[in-house]
């Protein structure tokens, strides 16, 4: 058995910057509102005038991956793509990306698993380099939410949480035992699905359905969030899946030296920065100026952190998520 190690980190967010105050355009909010129930000040939308696509700014972040990890595109054996706005209904976005970088033939999977969809890319890539199946596989998390947003007073407590971009790892086989990812821990919850969901369009109830219906109450093609409900659980469930992973490599809290939690709700990520009483060295945020990007949040925080000098080799990076189905997870590295 194989260990696999991060050998390139990359993100790509748009330009284009919407502040709380931005927001107050459409809906009926405000800067205090939003920065006291979030922490979020700003976020990324892509400007519709640009090229950006979720699959395009997945490519941008694999680039910059892929250099960093020393590679070319030729290197890499394996695509897998974690999003819940992919350009299409199908085909995925790893097949997307295959053809924007010109690569090999190489196979491409999606992972559709919101929130903790880049923990799930990550713990799917680790298995097929542990069993020696392939050697270097780009993982990738990204997010076109802006395109599908309620962008008005009755969608604002989803609308104002949800920010755009896009991050890549390359993962690669390592022979120097005890680096690299130590374990991953996945987990769902499906009796809670409709807690934090977009129910459509879907195959039950297709398009012509909607339009024939013409209801002006019908929101069920934007996502809907009961907040409370979801908040409850994320807490619990995100030290679950932390202090798992510190069980099952024989580690105590005091060995984290560095924390990337899913940016959910910086409110979230500071409870559980209390419980395991853990530094604000210890744990990297960036929900502030990017908001919930979902599957791309947990890569871009740690290409941030990584890019920041934050993490340092021989370093214990745990990486955790919670989200939508429910499910949730971590994956414990040494760097």
């Amino acid at each position: 058995m194989y260990n696999s190690k991060i050998t390139g980190l990359g993100y790509y967010v748009p330009e284009n910057i919407v502040t709380n105050n931005d927001l107050k355009e459409f809906m009926e909010t405000s800067d205090e509102w939003i920065q006291e129930r979030t922490g979020i000040k700003e976020r990324r939308w892509i400007d519709p005038a640009t090229e950006d696509t979720t699959a395009v700014m997945g490519a941008k972040a694999s680039r910059i991956a892929i250099e960093r990890a020393g590679l070319t595109k030729d290197d890499i054996d394996f695509i897998v793509f974690a999003t819940l706005s992919p350009d299409m209904y199908f085909p995925g976005g790893g097949v997307q990306v295959q053809d924007i970088l010109n690569m090999p033939t190489i196979g491409a999977l999606d992972v559709r698993n919101q929130c903790s969809g880049f923990i799930y890319a990550m713990s799917v890539a680790d298995q097929f380099i542990k069993t020696g199946m392939y050697k270097n596989i780009l993982v990738i998390g990204s997010e076109h939410h802006s395109g599908g947003l309620e962008k008005s007073t009755r969608g604002r407590g989803v609308t104002v949480i949800f920010g755009d971009g896009a991050g890549a790892a390359v993962l690669s086989r390592c022979e120097e035992g005890g680096k690299g990812i130590l374990s991953s821990h996945l987990h769902s919850e499906g009796k809670h699905a409709k807690q934090l969901v977009l129910e459509g369009p879907a195959t039950q109830r297709w398009v012509p359905e909607i339009l024939e219906k013409n209801d002006p109450e019908d929101i069920s093609y934007y996502p809907y969030m009961n907040g409370p409900f979801v908040f409850k659980h994320a807490i619990t469930r995100f030290s679950q899946a932390i202090e798992e992973g510190l069980q099952a490599n024989n580690l105590e809290k005091d060995d984290i030296d560095m924390l990337i939690p899913h940016q959910a709700n910086l409110r979230i990520a500071q409870f559980i920065q209390k419980k395991f009483r853990l530094s604000d060295d210890q744990v990297y945020n960036n929900i502030m100026k990017y908001g919930n990007t979902t599957a791309a949040s947990v890569i871009i925080a740690l290409t941030e952190a990584w890019e920041k000098g934050y993490i340092k080799d021989n370093d214990l990076v745990v990486l955790a998520a919670f989200g939508s189905g429910f499910t949730w997870g971590s994956v414990i590295i040494r760097w």
